[in-house]
């Protein structure tokens, strides 16, 4: 009795032995696996997107300062939103997704702020900028802004006042040489700057006023004629973040590198001036 007992028994103690084992390595695989799993979450949390709403005029140069900034800091993703910054103002207060606004002109960013839709202290001037007559490079007979009033010029190219900065830039400077009522008529009205040059490179304006940032990007116009900063209000870059952003901390991050060395070079490289 004693004998079959203890050869019955033996395997019963092996079995609870290896549930023990078993439940221990579980235990310890588990211990093991729980930072890994754990961790997975924060990875991903760590990238961010920003949506940088900009003037059209700064596309060259902020799609070159894209990668600079992403160098250091390879987990932030950006997307722009080009267009005149009337519009885009317009987008944000109706809700638009934007992190950062830079516009080029303080008018819009003034209208933003009152309404209480941007970041306390984010506001800051990035760049300057001049605004030119430009013609087809073919064209020859336009020599001044005074020249706009020839009969030979039938279209005139410039930013919708009301919407367009460049556009407002240029009423002020042609009313400022009191020539605004005599060219009126031969006015045409774009929704931004880039297709204000556009007009001009395919000649279906005979004339146009835009930044000279604009003007160094194309092989098809030249410039006439810079206007006199005294003939419009300054003509500057402002960028601030926008509340509604969800990444705050990231958009102020990218915005202080804008006003960066490796960002200022870059500025500088496509005609800005720097504040």
């Amino acid at each position: 009795m004693n004998k079959n007992f203890s050869q019955s028994s033996l395997p019963i103690k092996r079995r609870k032995l290896l549930v023990l084992i078993t439940t221990a390595l579980a235990t310890l695989l588990l211990a093991i696996g729980l930072p890994i799993l754990t961790s997975s979450p924060v990875v991903a949390q760590s990238n961010t997107s920003l949506i940088v709403s900009a003037a059209a005029s700064l596309k060259e140069a902020l799609e070159e300062i894209k990668p600079l900034y992403q160098q250091s800091k390879s987990n932030v993703n950006i997307s722009y939103n080009f267009g005149s910054s009337g519009a885009l103002q317009q987008q944000i207060e109706q809700g638009a997704p934007a992190d950062i606004f830079i516009s080029a002109a303080k008018k819009q960013v003034d209208a933003l702020e009152q309404k209480g839709l941007l970041v306390t202290g984010t506001r800051n001037i990035i760049a300057k900028n001049r605004l030119v007559l430009v013609v087809p490079k073919n064209v020859v007979g336009i020599t001044s802004f005074y020249s706009l009033k020839d009969a030979e010029v039938k279209k005139i190219a410039i930013g919708e006042p009301r919407s367009v900065p460049a556009g407002q830039y240029a009423q002020q400077v042609l009313e400022k040489l009191k020539i605004w009522t005599e060219v009126k008529s031969k006015l045409v009205f774009a929704n931004n700057v880039r297709q204000v040059l556009a007009s001009v490179e395919s000649g279906n304006a005979d004339a146009g006023l835009v930044y000279i940032t604009d003007a160094k990007i194309s092989n098809q116009i030249k410039v006439v004629v810079t206007a006199d900063e005294k003939y419009h209000s300054p003509i500057i870059y402002p960028l601030a973040v926008v509340k509604r952003s969800k990444n705050i901390n990231a958009a102020k991050e990218f915005s202080q590198f804008l006003s960066s060395d490796q960002a200022k070079a870059v500025f500088k490289k496509y005609g800005f001036i720097l504040p």
